[in-house]
């Protein structure tokens, strides 16, 4: 059974190569993303299209999630002014749940033996993905006029410095909060190389400006384009 430590290696069975769905990457040569299946269900329209002409050379620090049908089905109903509240979180809770999940995939393992005892079958889907993970938290306000990030709580695990951090923000603007929080893990003794930026929507300025402060950063998301969903915050806590 994997644990986390050491990446998994590509396994094959029964001497069939089993490919693994690969993460894209939005420097590719030629600007266009691997996509495992491009077809378009009938009647159904993404909202957002060409994404891969709005991407910039950004470099592998940036990744993005495996362009499929659910995706642009998801980002299209968050992205429409005309879905229901229940629809929104609905799709919202889903995206995180994708972005979260590939973003355990970059974190590394090793493999272990266990002894598995007989209980409560896939009780509640393994705590959402990762029962035993260690969490911190970081509050930090921007000021209306300035822009300017300014931290005011920041509690982490007291091995922090020693750990890979998955830092969740799901809506990259200007990169300038992130920025900041960047900044207060430094000051806690991790390393830039091993922090993994979990976002939602990103626009090519806040990942360009994160990944030109830390370059060794990496940053996973499902979409990079102009135009971020700001209204996400209100919308997904009901205080639009």
């Amino acid at each position: 059974m994997p644990c986390h430590n050491q990446q998994l290696n590509n396994v094959s069975s029964g001497g069939q190569e089993h490919h693994m769905k690969q993460v894209r990457f939005a420097n590719s040569s030629s600007n266009t993303p691997a996509v495992l299946n491009n077809s378009e269900p009938s009647g159904t329209q993404p909202a957002i299209v060409g994404q891969e002409e709005q991407e910039e050379n950004l470099g592998p620090q940036l990744k993005l999630l495996p362009l499929n049908d659910q995706i642009r089905e998801l980002q299209t109903i968050i992205r429409d002014k005309t879905t229901s509240r229940g629809d929104f979180v609905f799709c919202a809770d889903r995206l995180i749940r994708l972005v979260v999940e590939e973003g355990l995939n970059q974190l590394p393992y090793s493999e272990c033996t266990v002894t598995t005892p007989t209980g409560e079958a896939m009780e509640q889907g393994l705590r959402d993905c990762c029962r035993s993970i260690r969490i911190g938290k970081i509050l930090i306000q921007s000021d209306e006029e300035t822009q300017k990030a300014k931290v005011y709580y920041a509690k982490f695990p007291p091995d922090v410095y020693r750990r890979k951090v998955l830092l969740m923000y799901p809506i990259l603007s200007t990169g300038n909060t992130v920025i900041e929080a960047v900044r207060v893990l430094i000051e806690h003794g991790v390393q830039p190389k091993h922090i993994i930026l979990l976002s939602l929507f990103s626009t090519p300025h806040g990942a360009k400006s994160i990944i030109q402060e830390f370059p060794d950063i990496t940053i996973l998301t499902t979409e990079v384009h102009p135009v971020a969903p700001t209204h996400f915050g209100q919308r997904y806590f009901g205080t639009d």
